[in-house]
């Protein structure tokens, strides 16, 4: 209904509503709530408690009834735009729920883009409300005007610039629609100044509905069939598992189908988690910085069961040679993701979770004296896997005088028991909290894969914090991505919020400094950290607890101290400044290119 279709149903003669005269037009629209009441009021009935943001003129209206309905959302004054975002997707990944992050017009919203590219490429589900200037400004170059349409198309899975403000609240329940349904990612809705300020009815917008009950393709039964008769038969068989797996909700399908069928498991960056670490079936991290073991592994297979994963380049390396003997079975919510990258041979397009439970029945259908038959045929395939395993087992060389940023790692591991739930920034930090770290269930890894964005881990862990304030909550960080969103350790103290931060301070750009040296010929070209601040001065300055370590022995003391404080506490700890991550696969080359270690430089 448009808005003079609605202003026409009130009528000019006087009105008694609750006893009170009304009796013009103007005094009739006085009583309807407007564009910023509207806004607020859906929020309430998405169920929305947690909004990340940084006000600004464009959005005053919003913030002023935020302040009304302050004792049912809290919202949290972030101190820059991009730590806005990055909170509301550490909430999201955290708790599995829809993320919401309110920001001004112009630079509140182009500070807001990184983090929305990195939720699109993660598939978060958020949705960003960003202001704009008034309807009528819009195209003349106004104060803090900015095309957030055009500019966030790329990295959204939608987004709405809102000219009516009838149309407010199916676009916001519309929204958190898309941005929970099917494959997850970030919505966008613009909202200009007068149109958050117009005034009109709130619909309980029954007639929505029909979005709920749209239901997502149901997996092929035929082609559930062709699966699970392939991993039966299979000789050398892998499970390749992504996010996909942890944002279906799956995991419990997913360990119970490789337990069936005794099948080896690799989990992506992205998938850690989703089966744990330390079972006897999982092989570790697959890729770039993946296990010996699991990057043969693919290498070898004859079937390459991919659940919930995009086939990345840092997982495929050279496409030509990615798992060249195998044949591919694909499941994936997103048909624009099958085929995409690798064709498969089978293809299953749905909701992981609903199609491994009906892969699981198929395989159980076949009866124990088929399944045990094929489990009886891969002897041999685990004898090889757990030859490799044994050959090139992950490994650190241990330093009496160093800090090595993996035992940072291990002894975290050691100290949480494996329990925290694990944020991180973008480099060689991330890749040994992969590869340490025992993450044993869903969601406990949150961390920045497709778009690779350094600062993320600190406002991440807020916001995964906020979702889980009984959970101990750890941010692993370099120093360069620290200093990139700091300032939110302000917005830590501010509101409470626990979060522990651990600091790998090589005083290098590490992840640049280690493809320099290998690929570069140790052109080490504007890696240099160096200057920095005392990082432990920079906590207390922020009203935070500051620790430094500096020396293997007093690593283990520090970190218990660190992660028992009460309060907001940050960790310098001052590791090796010239520490590899191994294996790596260079970009481009194939997994059989694997460089092992500094000692065997050559490929193998």
């Amino acid at each position: 209904m448009g808005k003079e279709a609605s202003i026409s149903t009130l009528t000019e003669t006087s009105h008694r509503l609750g006893g009170m005269e009304i009796s013009t037009l103007d005094e009739q629209l006085q009583i309807l709530p407007r564009g910023a009441e509207v806004l607020i009021e859906a929020l309430l009935r998405e169920g929305v408690e947690a909004i990340f943001g940084y006000p600004g003129g464009a959005v005053l209206h919003i913030y002023d009834e935020l302040w009304r309905v302050r004792h049912a959302i809290k919202h949290y004054l972030v101190r820059h735009e991009q730590g806005a975002v990055h909170m509301a997707e550490g909430y999201a990944r955290a708790s599995g729920r829809v993320g919401v992050a309110l920001v001004t017009s112009g630079p509140g919203a182009t500070n807001a883009v990184t983090g929305i590219a990195n939720a699109y490429m993660d598939s978060t589900p958020l949705v960003v409300i960003t202001g704009q200037v008034p309807t009528a400004l819009i195209g003349t170059d106004a104060f803090q005007e900015i095309d957030t349409v055009g500019i966030t198309r790329p990295c959204v899975k939608h987004n709405y610039l809102v000219r009516d403000v009838n149309e407010l609240a199916a676009v916001v329940h519309e929204a958190f629609y898309l941005a929970r349904s099917g494959r997850p990612g970030p919505v966008v809705i613009d909202l200009p100044k007068d149109v958050s300020a117009a005034r009109c009815s709130y619909s309980r917008l029954d007639h929505v509905d029909y979005l709920r009950r749209k239901r997502l393709p149901t997996p092929d039964a035929r082609a559930i069939a062709a699966a699970a008769e392939a991993m039966i038969g299979a000789e050398r068989p892998v499970l390749y598992v992504g996010g996909g797996v942890i944002n279906s909700g799956a995991a419990d399908e997913l360990r119970a189908i490789a337990e069936e069928l005794q099948l080896p498991v690799t989990p992506t960056l992205m998938g850690l988690g989703a089966f744990p670490s330390s079972h006897p079936l999982c092989l570790g991290m697959l890729g770039m910085h993946g296990t010996y073991a699991a990057n043969m592994a693919v290498a070898e297979s004859d079937l390459l069961i991919a659940v919930g994963a995009r086939f990345d380049d840092r997982v495929t390396g050279k496409l030509s040679t990615f798992a060249p003997h195998a044949r591919i079975i694909h499941f994936d919510i997103d048909p624009a993701s099958v085929g995409k990258n690798v064709a498969p041979d089978v293809a299953i397009v749905g909701d992981a979770r609903e199609a491994l439970t009906a892969l699981l029945e198929r395989i159980r259908a076949h009866g124990r004296e088929r399944i045990a038959t094929g489990i009886e045929r891969r002897v041999r395939w685990w004898e090889r896997i757990r030859a490799w395993q044994r050959q090139y087992p992950l490994s650190f060389e241990r330093s009496g005088d160093q800090i090595k940023p993996q035992m940072v790692v291990h002894e975290l591991g050691r100290l949480t028991r494996g329990e925290a739930i694990i944020s991180t920034d973008v480099g060689q930090h991330q890749m040994w909290t992969a590869q340490y770290y025992p993450f044993s269930y869903p969601r406990q890894l949150i961390t920045s894969g497709g778009l690779g964005t350094m600062g993320f881990g600190v406002p991440a862990a807020i916001g995964a914090k906020i979702a889980h304030p009984d959970r101990q909550v750890v941010a692993v960080v370099g120093d360069g991505g620290f200093q990139m969103t700091n300032q939110e350790l302000a917005t830590a103290v501010q509101y409470g919020v626990p979060v522990k931060i651990i600091i790998m301070n090589n005083k290098y750009l590490g992840m640049v400094r280690q493809w320099q040296e290998l690929f570069y010929d140790r052109t080490y070209s504007e890696v240099d950290l160096s200057v920095a601040p005392d990082f432990v001065k920079l906590a207390e300055a922020y009203g935070a607890g500051g620790f430094r370590a500096t020396h293997p022995d007093e690593l283990s003391d520090v970190l218990a101290a660190a992660l028992a404080y009460d309060g907001v506490a940050v960790v310098d700890v001052q590791v090796s400044k010239e520490e590899n991550v191994y294996p790596i696969v260079p970009a481009g080359a194939s997994s059989r290119d694997m460089i092992i270690s500094s000692q065997s430089p050559d490929r193998w």
